[in-house]
Formats: C-alpha cells, structure tokens, sequence
C-alpha cells in the first residue's frame, strides 16, 4: 500500500508527498499534461523541442545543471504522446534547490534565439540519427500514420519531419510554452525522506507566485473505427525483412485495458511465451518478435513486431502471425493466465520499491483522475478472466483491425 497525501495551490497545481523515511534521498517528479498529441499537425515535435529547451536555462538560472550538480542531485525527464515528464533526485537536505530550479523555468525559460537554435539543432540531429540513419528506424514514422487517419497520434513524438521544428520560430515556441507549462496543468510529486508540512512550506514559498495561465483545451478528433486491413511494403537497406502489425485497442481509462495488456504478455513476455515458442522456436520464421501496447490514453495500439529469418517471405509470416492471435481464445489455459499475472504483480510490486518508479506512478495515476489507482492497478490485472481474453482477443485480432508494415531488405 502506497500512502500519499494530496494538497492544491491557488494556482491549480496539484501536489501529491509520499513519505518514505527508509531512505536519505527525494524524487521531485513534476509531470506536464501535454505531449505531442497537442500539437499542431504543421508544427510537430514541440513537445519534445521542449524536452530540451528546459534544460537551456531559464530567466533566472541560465545553466541549469549547475545548481544541481552542486547540491548533489541529478535530473532527467522524458515525452511521450501524451505528457512531458521532469524529475530530480537530489539529498534532502538539498531538496529546496530542486523546487527553486523547476518553478524558475515554469515561470518563464530563457527564451533566446540562440538557445532556440542550439536546441533545434540538437533535436534534428537526433531525429536523423535514431530514426533515418539506422536500420528499422523510420518504422514509427510509417507505421502511425498507416494506423492512424485522424488523431494525433498518427505522428511520434519526434515528430512527422524534421523541417517541422528547423522552420519553428520564437514566437511560435512562446506561444506553445505558455499555452500548456503553467502550474494549471502540472502535477508534482515528491517522494522520499519528507514531511507533508515541509512541502506544504515549499511549494507555496516557490510555485504559488506563479500564475495561472490559460491552457489550451484538448479538442482531439476521435479515429474513426477501422474497417479494412491496411498494408504498406517499403524497400530499405536492412539486415532482414521485418514486419510491424498493429491493432487499435481501447483507451487507458477503459475496462478492458488491463485485459488487452495481458493478452500482449501471453503472446510474447518471455521464452516461454506464444510467439516465441512457435515463430521462433517451433516454426523458425523469425529470429526475433515481440509484441506489446502502446498504452496511450486515448486509443492505443496493440503491435506485434518482428524481425524475420533469412528467405522467409513477409507474407507466410504475417500468416502465421494471425494464426497464432486466432488461436489464442481457443487455447488459452488458467495456468497460462495466471502465470502473466505473477509476473505482471511481480514487476509492478517491485518497481513501487523504487522513489521515482512511485512518484511518476502518483502523478500519472493523478492525471488519469485517482493517485490511489497505484493502489488497485494489479487489482484490475487479477480480475481478468480467461472469458475476458477470449471476448476481447475475438474483436481485437480481426484482420479489418490490422495496419501492417512490411520492411522488405534490398537484395544485395
């Protein structure tokens, strides 16, 4: 049991303390409700583009790490499709350096046309490098928009091209940094060696200054039902033919989500899972396949992809793909069941012995309406029942669900 608890400033940011007197350090975990599903279909990447411009300094502290460094901390952060993730780790009689650096730059980042540079420059090197210059890489920039029509998700959080963020200006950067870094739409969670008034002291000390802003509300368009296979084939200078096949599934909040995360355990977590044992194993067409969600908020993707053996044709693989999801109602045994379901309780238990793992897993949980589903998350895992896998696996796996990359290699 992970025991919080929740306070709110005026300004409307909430703030969730866990207290855990075993250890000497705090998480100071700050989470943004936006992601690149915010952004506007011409101007991707900005989301990501803000990763980094947070670390270039803000109007009072331009070297970010600095301060850090000194009071012993360290800091990272992460961007999906659907938030902006910051944290600090640092000593707690350190702790106040952590919310003096994270409420300067919510304040107001030192917006410079230099700094803007720099970080574009560094976000188009890294676009190019991790998804154009390396086997596989562009695989999601096909792959989401194959998948997806209308939602924003069709795109990554790198972004559709990098011209998006090279033609991006200052203007357009303020404008987006205003519209959703505000305490209004944050959640911060400290977790660690710390007391509940302590916090309740720094959080109105260095954020309750900071005003409200007017965020820009989600009107995202809902993708359309999909009713027809889709198939895209490209020609790339790759090792080995690969497939990529992926299947809409509900949103987070949604019952049936904890079942559709299971039935992806069943089909790969492990070498004793259904596709490794016959794909790879049994079959030998692939030297590898896995499959897993996305899990999104809004509706997500189920994705079974791999990485086929020498002259095996993308087509009998994809075959024995849909053979092995067909088969799954029919032959799904309780031992089978329960075994994902150990290892699920196991890794999710394990995780909350970790202060960040708790203190992301509080605000995220926060976003989605209640901290305290950290509390009944394996709960919902061990009420799914192998009527369940067999009822959504049936609607799931339908071949008019599939959007199907296939990566054939150059022959050489």
């Amino acid at each position: 049991m992970v025991e919080f608890h929740r306070f709110s400033l005026e300004n409307g940011l909430k703030v969730i303390v866990h207290q855990d007197e075993t250890t000497p350090i705090v998480t100071f975990n700050l989470l943004y409700n936006v992601g690149s599903r915010d952004e506007d279909p011409e101007r991707t990447g900005f989301a990501h583009l803000f990763e980094h411009l947070m670390f270039g300094g803000s109007v009072n502290i331009p070297v970010y790490d600095e301060p850090l460094e000194r009071a012993g901390g360290e800091n990272n952060a992460f961007t999906s499709t659907d938030i902006t993730n910051y944290y600090i780790t640092v000593p707690r009689e350190n702790l106040e350096t952590a919310f003096w650096l994270e409420s300067d730059r919510m304040l107001s980042l030192d917006f410079s046309q230099r700094s803007l540079d720099i970080q574009k420059s560094v976000v188009i090197e890294e676009f190019n490098q991790r998804y154009l210059n390396q086997p596989y890489g562009d695989a999601w920039l096909l792959l989401r928009p194959l998948a997806y029509k209308v939602h924003p998700y069709r795109w990554p959080t790198i972004g559709k091209d990098p011209k998006h963020i090279m033609d991006s200006n200052l203007q357009e950067v303020k404008d987006f940094f205003f519209s959703y870094y505000a305490p209004n739409n944050a959640i911060l969670c400290l977790s660690g060696n710390v007391t509940i008034d302590e916090v309740k002291h720094l959080a109105n000390k260095w954020f309750a200054p900071i005003p409200s802003r007017e965020v820009k509300p989600k009107n995202l368009p809902k993708e359309p039902t999909q009713i027809e296979q889709r198939v895209m084939e490209v020609t790339r200078s790759v090792p080995f033919h690969s497939i990529y096949t992926a299947f809409h599934m509900c949103h987070r909040l949604h019952p049936d989500y904890h079942v559709v995360d299971l039935i992806s355990d069943i089909l790969s977590n492990g070498k004793s899972s259904r596709l490794y044992q016959n794909l790879v194993k049994g079959k030998e067409l692939f030297s590898s396949i896995d499959a897993y969600i996305t899990g999104e908020i809004d509706e997500g993707l189920l994705v079974v992809a791999g990485i086929l053996n020498k002259d095996v044709d993308p087509y009998d693989a994809q075959g024995a793909i849909f053979e092995e999801l067909q088969d799954l109602p029919k032959s799904l045994n309780e031992q089978e069941l329960e075994k994902v379901k150990n290892r699920l309780e196991s890794t999710f238990t394990f995780g909350l012995t970790n202060s960040l793992d708790k203190a992301m897993n509080l605000c995220y949980f926060e976003l989605l309406g209640d901290a305290n589903m950290i509390n009944t998350e394996v709960e919902r895992y061990r009420k799914v029942t192998i009527a369940d896998v067999q009822r959504v696996s049936s609607r799931l796996f339908n071949v008019s669900n599939s959007s199907t990359l296939i990566y054939r290699a150059e022959k050489r």
